[in-house]
């Protein structure tokens, strides 16, 4: 058994989508032949909780915190240069502050691929009364969500990754599709980045079953170079608009802000649903083999 980097209880620095947060070493242990370590984050709530491999962590040292808010600047100044999406630079903050939260309201029918015990993080221990941003899901696409978790939780299957159609390819296809007017095609790029950004950061925390993340950890944990949004696809894109109202809610928007937001949105996932048989194809699952079953258990 390989010497452990880190030690129990050592505050670290950690990688988490395109940022670096401040955390904490709970333990580490051998999983899957790799050692890992389970992360705390600094101001989150236990629920985003995660097991990370030692290439996502870094001393906690005047270096890497540099390097940490020389990423922070970055993210700063992509997020100044997307005003076209009111509110979508935001998230950032919000989400290192442990200010994500679910609505508290009662989930509507199509929520029911994210209301599992089993399903997707999405408890925090604060309380908002911030006016969630409300995102009407079409009736087919709510459809997709349902078959989505009882294809995952109850029939324990795995959506095909890397995804033939990426979240940034299927992203890129709705901009290319909308009318040719530049002034439109820049405004949804913009839109579909501040999109893209929040994909990533959210993925890890609150988009995925109990049952899919040794694949994420496989996947994407041990591989900065290469977002979610390049390897995850439609299935889970669909999963965050369930979320995105949320926590759209703890980011300052006026009237016509959310309004400009939500039709770009709305534009999107009714370009999805007029799309679903080739972006959200049930032939796009697998059954996992025995070994995957094993690690989970």
């Amino acid at each position: 058994m390989p010497p452990k980097k880190f030690a129990d209880g050592e505050k670290i620095l950690c990688y988490h989508g395109p940022m670096i947060y401040e955390a904490k070493c709970v333990r580490g242990q051998m999983k899957d032949k790799t050692m890992q370590y389970l992360v705390h984050y600094a101001g989150w709530n236990k629920s985003y909780d995660e097991w990370v491999p030692e290439n996502r962590m870094l001393k906690y040292n005047d270096l890497n915190l540099c390097k940490q808010k020389e990423m922070e600047q970055q993210q700063g100044k992509g997020s100044k240069k997307r005003r076209g999406g009111p509110g979508l630079g935001d998230k950032q903050d919000k989400l290192k502050k442990g200010e994500v939260v679910e609505s508290t309201r009662k989930r509507r029918r199509g929520d029911t691929a994210l209301a599992d015990d089993d399903g997707p993080s999405s408890k925090s221990g604060s309380s908002s009364s911030s006016t969630v941003m409300t995102i009407n899901i079409p009736d087919a696409l709510r459809k997709c969500l349902i078959d989505d978790s009882d294809l995952v939780n109850k029939q324990k299957q795995l959506v095909d990754l890397p995804h033939s159609c990426s979240v940034a390819q299927l992203l890129d296809e709705y901009t290319a599709s909308i009318d040719s007017d530049p002034r439109n095609h820049g405004v949804a790029s913009e839109v579909c980045c501040g999109i893209v950004e929040y994909f990533n950061v959210l993925l890890g925390t609150q988009l995925l079953y109990k049952f899919e993340r040794p694949q994420y950890a496989e996947l994407v944990g041990e591989d900065d170079d290469k977002p979610p949004s390049k390897v995850y696809g439609p299935q889970h894109l669909l999963r965050l608009f369930v979320k995105l109202g949320s926590t759209l809610a703890h980011t300052p928007m006026d009237d016509q802000s959310q309004e400009f937001l939500l039709r770009h949105i709305n534009g999107l996932l009714k370009y999805i649903s007029d799309n679903k048989d080739r972006y959200l194809s049930l032939e796009h699952y697998h059954a996992p083999a025995p070994e995957y079953h094993r690690r989970i258990s």
